[in-house]
This record gives C-alpha cells, structure tokens and sequence, in this order.
C-alpha cells in the first residue's frame, strides 16, 4: 500500500497518475479524497489529528506528505509542525517509509543556484517554519527512527497549476486576450518545475530503495530563463504578438494586499522574483537516468 496524505492536490494527482507503474494499492487521504485511478482507497482524515493521521497510514510501506495548507503564515506555525509530527509519529508507529514533498522557502536568498548541499537560511516567517518542519524530519532520519526523504520543487507551472503564479498573470491572461503581467523584475532567471515531471520525481524517488535518507530535487529543466522569456513563449506558442508585460514592484503587490489577502502573504517571498532563481535537479536526473520537460513544451501543454 503505498499512501498520498494531501490527496487531489495538483501534485498529488500527478504522483497519482504515475504511482500505478509501481502498485496497485494506492490510498487517497484528505478531508475530502477523490479518486484519481478506479482502484484507488479513500480515506477521509484531518491531518491535525493523530488518530485519523494513524489510522490513514496503517499498513502503509510508502506514505507521500503533500498536504497543502492555506497560505498564511500565522496558521502554517500552528498547523504545519502539528502535521509533521503527527505523520512522523504515524509511519514510526507503522513501520512505513516517508516521503515529504517540500518548496525552497527554506533556503531563503541564494546568491547562485539551489542545490541539495544548499543550506537551510531562510529570510521569511514562512521560510522559518518549512525550515523547522524539515529539520524536525531530517533529525528523524539521522537518528534512524525512520527511512525518510525530501523532495523539493522549485516554483509550479503546469496543467491544473491553478495557484501557480504563472497561471493568473500570464496564462488565463493571455487566453483571454489581455496583456501579461509578472511581479519583481521579469529579467531575473526564475526557474519553474513543471508539476508532471514534480510527481513522476516524488513517484520514482520513492520506489527507489537507495534514495531514502536523501534531499532530491524535483526535475526541473536546467535552461535558465527569465520571466520574459516564459512569457515570450507563451505569446509564440498562441500565435499572438508579443507585448511588454505590467511590472507589478513590491509596493504594488503590498498595496493590492490591502484588499487580497493572498497577496499580502506573498509581499515577504517578493525575493524570489527581485533575484535570480537557480534550482538545479541534476542529482535526480543522473541518479534516476531520466530528463526534464522543456519549457517550451511545458507551457504548450500548460496553455491547452
């Protein structure tokens, strides 16, 4: 049996699609799981609890953490290390491998690019907490309470990606025949995952024996583009003329906060997008043998 704790989430559903190559035993647990293969198990549990945590892992050998909470700082402090710790004690008490699908909040500001070796120096509340949550599980590990690992994707694009940023600003824009726009500086690099390839790495790492007790990167193509070249794509790939995007500064994006809560919780990962953004995955391709999507036809696919 092989568990996705976080089910019908856009990653959960890729590592869904890819997990039956691995297991017919797949269980889908959220508050309100849905299937995602005919013969998938559903399980209905809230994460804050141990019981129904307990009880959803039972007789797991693989359990995937892809829960999602909502995008606020103050409820990520008193929710997450409750979720960690009650999926940790879970798999402890279970006997299963797990397998925690986590962002690069973590490492803050990096002057050059993200790697596995990349230390935790986070410069956010949010980054402060993910940093927290994947120590409390990497101490787990070292002290070899359990077989764990931890995958981190840069930034989401893709089909579904509904929350990605690049979805309202330049995606559903451009379909709709408006302009596109990016927040910070559209000629930083800023390298995105693509969310199929995300799943099939979580789905591959964690059917392999050998990658247990690691930090992985999530495939991630190594072409090194800016927010314009991702949005030039997207206007050749719809056949439309290109038009220089809105720039929407820090003070924008706080201003707007006033009204859109999202919005304000994003003014403090503004970084990301003021600097480069280098994530490299090189390790999981060399040790996986397998290669990330090209921007170009990610997108493509992204815009059908």
């Amino acid at each position: 049996m092989q568990t996705i704790l976080g089910a019908n989430g856009t990653i959960a559903r890729e590592l869904s699609k890819h997990l039956p190559q691995y297991t017919n035993q797949i269980r889908q647990v959220s508050r309100n799981p849905k299937k995602v293969n005919p013969s998938d198990e559903l399980v209905t549990a809230d994460l804050l609890n141990y019981a129904q945590t307990e009880k959803a892992v039972a007789g797991s050998e693989v359990v995937y953490l892809l829960a999602g909470l909502k995008y606020d700082a103050k409820i990520w402090e008193q929710q997450w290390p409750i979720v960690m710790r009650n999926t940790i004690d879970a798999c402890k008490k279970n006997g299963s491998k797990l397998v925690f699908f986590d962002n690069v909040y973590a490492y803050g500001q990096v002057n050059g690019i993200m790697s596995e070796e990349t230390p935790f120096n986070p410069n956010s509340k949010k980054g402060e907490i993910r940093a927290k949550i994947a120590t409390t599980l990497l101490d787990e590990i070292k002290q070899s309470n359990l077989q764990g690992m931890i995958v981190r994707a840069a930034d989401f694009y893709g089909p579904g990606a509904l929350l990605s940023l690049t979805h309202s600003t330049v995606n559903e824009r451009l379909k709709a025949g408006k302009g596109a726009q990016w927040v910070g500086d559209p000629k930083k690099i800023h390298t995105f995952t693509y969310t199929p390839d995300a799943g099939r790495t979580v789905a591959i790492a964690g059917n392999t024996p050998s990658a247990f007790n690691q930090t992985w990167h999530a495939l991630t193509s190594p072409e090194k583009i800016t927010g314009d070249d991702y949005i030039r794509m997207a206007y050749e790939i719809l056949n439309k003329k290109y038009k220089t995007p809105q720039v929407m500064s820090k003070f924008g994006v706080r201003l707007l906060g006033l009204f859109v809560p999202v919005l304000r919780e994003f003014v403090e990962m503004m970084y990301q997008f003021e600097n480069e953004y280098v994530f490299d995955s090189s390790k999981a391709e060399k040790a996986f043998n397998v290669k990330a999507t090209s921007y170009m036809d990610g997108i493509t696919e992204t815009l059908k």
